[in-house]
């Protein structure tokens, strides 16, 4: 695990991105970062991609640092890989195949250069693990109080008819890909020990400083999303498809009034309340119809049926809407 945020802080730093300048931190980060087959990438105005059935598919996300992240237990890294993969898990919620990211960051003038190199370094990484083929066609720079990343995603659809969250009909399968839950677990557990009020030597400073080996923790720093489940899903005849991160509470609801359905989870399924209403997992959830072979790792959590209000429903009751919200109490109450 790479360091946390105050390793690369202190005396031996180097420079900052307000002494070193945009074209010098541009150069260092630009070439750790994964390169991908676009048609004309990053040093002109613009990049060029291609679309090879004429559509490609596009999504931005953004990540600020107190609500997203915190530098008290992430490191650079952690962020770049995050910032990569959440994006590249909307492109796969569509069906399609993530091909180029394009990058914003804006950092206070202090920033050691080496945090965006690391950010870059977490990048690549994660490109390469979840999406080997996709790379970054170019991005911005910029300088700000709060560090502050946006990505731009695009992603090619294959010839495929984009996967929607309209789409569900009644006695189709809920299906989901990814683990769920344990984002949530560590996200809790941090908040509970990874910050030490006093600033005393603790359990917190082992959990902050990634020594901790907690895979709830590690997921909530690197989310793994399935991103080969999402073509594979539009491919078997997936009706509906959403990416799985605000909780499965929170955005099944939103398939549901999307495709004016009730979504019933199996009253003996699997799932638990940090799998139901926990957040940032960055899984799959899709609807097949009847009797499709639900592909990769999918696995059936419900049905979809018409009780008369598009909601989420477990035995009957209504789920709770309760999940991850950036606008809520973000300070380790919402998942």
């Amino acid at each position: 695990m790479d360091a946390t945020y105050e390793a690369w802080t202190g005396p031996t730093a180097g420079d900052t991105v307000g002494t070193a300048g945009e074209l010098a931190v541009l150069d260092r980060i630009v070439r750790r970062l994964p390169a991908g087959a676009p048609l004309l990438g990053p040093g002109d105005d613009c990049a060029v991609v291609a679309a090879p059935d004429g559509r490609f598919v596009v999504t931005t996300d953004m990540m600020v640092h107190g609500p997203d992240f915190r530098w008290a237990w992430s490191s650079p890294a952690d962020v770049g890989w995050k910032a990569a993969a959440t994006n590249l898990s909307d492109v796969a919620a569509m069906g399609a195949v993530p091909t180029g990211l394009v990058i914003a960051l804006a950092a206070p003038q202090d920033t050691p250069v080496a945090v965006l190199e690391s950010f870059a370094d977490g990048v690549r990484e994660a490109v390469t693990a979840l999406s080997p083929g996709c790379g970054v066609v170019g991005g911005d720079l910029s300088t700000s109080a709060t560090f502050t990343v946006s990505v731009t995603a695009f992603g090619d659809l294959g010839g495929r008819p984009p996967v929607l969250r309209s789409g569900a009909r009644v006695g189709d399968v809920l299906a989901v890909s990814g683990e769920l839950g344990r984002a949530a677990r560590g996200l809790a557990r941090l908040f509970r020990e990874g910050v030490d009020p006093q600033g005393e030597p603790s359990r917190a400073t082992t959990v902050a400083s990634g020594a901790d080996t907690d895979p709830d923790v590690a997921r909530q720093r690197r989310p793994v999303p399935p991103i080969a489940d999402g073509p594979a899903a539009a491919a078997a005849g997936a009706t509906a498809m959403l990416d799985l991160s605000d909780g499965l509470a929170i955005d099944a609801g939103r398939l549901a009034r999307a495709s004016r359905v009730t979504l019933e989870l199996d009253a003996d399924g699997p799932l638990d309340e940090s799998a139901v209403h926990g957040g940032e997992d960055h899984g799959l959830l899709a609807t097949f119809p009847p009797g499709v072979a639900l592909p990769g790792g999918f696995r059936r959590v419900g049905v979809v049926v018409d009780h008369g209000a598009a909601d989420l429903v477990r035995g009957g009751a209504p789920v709770p809407t309760t999940g991850w919200d950036p606008y809520a109490d973000w300070d380790g109450a919402a998942g």
